[in-house]
């Protein structure tokens, strides 16, 4: 029997969570969201829906089955300044703890990025998984690749799931497709982050790399994309990242007013829960499958894998992809839709600078192209 869940979103961003589960079946019954932005967004998309400001100055849960969190992730990620969990953004996911002390939803599922799991040698899980057995739940968790879901986005995060009576681990292990091993076709488009090159590229094959809110220069911007076949280099529109992201084109216009900067949109796209994903998930919670588990390792040491499950302070490892279904895959410049915009050259110029001071190896031609491409720019000004 199919289960329809009552949903509280909190850390809301743009309602990628919230919308997957209602492809999924279930409904949403608040929303809390502290960015102006993302919350004009909320209520254009999601009218009927209470939306609330912000977590730390709501007094209570409404009665629901479901508490979604994607709890910020500035200080978890690599792209931030790796605060921790204990970080002032972050660190917010212990106002969730608050409001379930005098909750008692069936399920809580909290997203984030999986560096989460080695930073600061894992303690920012331990210090969820210490607060959700100390409340008496069973926990679980999956790291899980939005490319599973035939979207061309590299996005990897952290699906953490818990319950005080039920089983989590049927919802998130049952279902393993795994990753598919694919040759490299020749020419092939390739994102990169052109804000980093000297530590990291973000290379992704026949994909963009992660969407990000923000980048190694400070900005919300797109990814760069490399077409071998012509070396150009070109970013896309805001209306295909939503799209990478599962939403339909314009899911973000409602956050412009007259004073908005063109970042603010690529920033609540980069910040956003992949849709397909939070669908996925919707539909397992309606109708669970079975992990029999025999194949389950007891933990040791602090090392977080990328899949397991714990209760009363012992926790297991699972042996699970990233990829939980294989959706129909389609190749990246096939799946652009709207204009693309010529990299600039001096955006080109910077990255090629950050990648001579450092180490990183590229692939022959990369950077000749880049090169090139920054030239033509500005032959053209010229």
């Amino acid at each position: 029997m199919q289960t329809r869940l009552r949903v509280a979103g909190l850390f809301a961003g743009i309602g990628g969570i919230e919308l997957g589960l209602h492809h999924g079946g279930h409904r949403t019954e608040l929303l809390c969201e502290v960015e102006p932005a993302a919350r004009r967004v909320l209520r254009a998309r999601f009218p009927d829906i209470e939306t609330t400001k912000d977590i730390r100055e709501l007094p209570a849960l409404p009665e629901v089955d479901l508490v979604a969190a994607g709890f910020p992730c500035q200080d978890l990620s690599q792209a931030g300044k790796t605060a921790g969990i204990r970080g002032s953004r972050s660190g917010l996911v212990d106002e969730v703890f608050r409001l379930l002390d005098h909750a008692d939803p069936t399920w809580l599922l909290l997203e984030n990025v999986p560096f989460m799991l080695a930073l600061d040698r894992g303690r920012g899980m331990r210090h969820l998984v210490d607060a959700l057995e100390d409340r008496g739940f069973t926990w679980a968790y999956r790291v899980v690749d939005a490319l599973a879901f035939g979207l061309p986005q590299r996005r990897r995060r952290v699906l953490l799931l818990a319950s005080r009576r039920e089983d989590p681990r049927g919802v998130l292990f049952a279902q393993d497709a795994g990753e598919p091993t694919r040759p490299a076709r020749p020419g092939v488009a390739c994102g990169f982050f052109w804000t980093e090159g000297e530590r990291g590229l973000g290379w992704a094959v026949d994909a963009v790399p992660t969407l990000k809110g923000g980048s190694a220069v400070g900005i919300p911007s797109p990814p760069a994309i490399w077409i071998p076949a012509d070396g150009s280099i070109i970013t896309p529109d805001i209306r295909d990242a939503e799209r990478l992201q599962g939403f339909r084109a314009g899911w973000t216009a409602p956050a412009m007013t007259s004073g908005s900067k063109r970042g603010v949109r690529w920033k609540l796209v980069g910040n956003a829960v992949s849709v397909p994903v939070s669908r996925w998930l919707g539909e397992q919670l309606a109708d669970p499958g079975t992990h029999d588990g025999r194949s389950d390792m007891v933990l040791s040491g602090t090392a977080w894998p990328p899949a397991a499950w714990g209760h009363g302070g012992k926790a297991h490892r699972v042996d699970v992809s990233m990829w939980p279904v294989r959706g129909r895959r389609r190749h990246l410049l096939e799946f652009l839709k709207y204009p693309t915009t010529p990299l600039s050259a001096r955006a080109a110029e910077g990255f090629l600078r950050r990648a001579e001071m450092g180490n990183l190896r590229f692939t022959p031609g990369f950077l000749e192209d880049v090169a090139a491409h920054a030239e033509r720019l500005r032959t053209a000004v010229a």
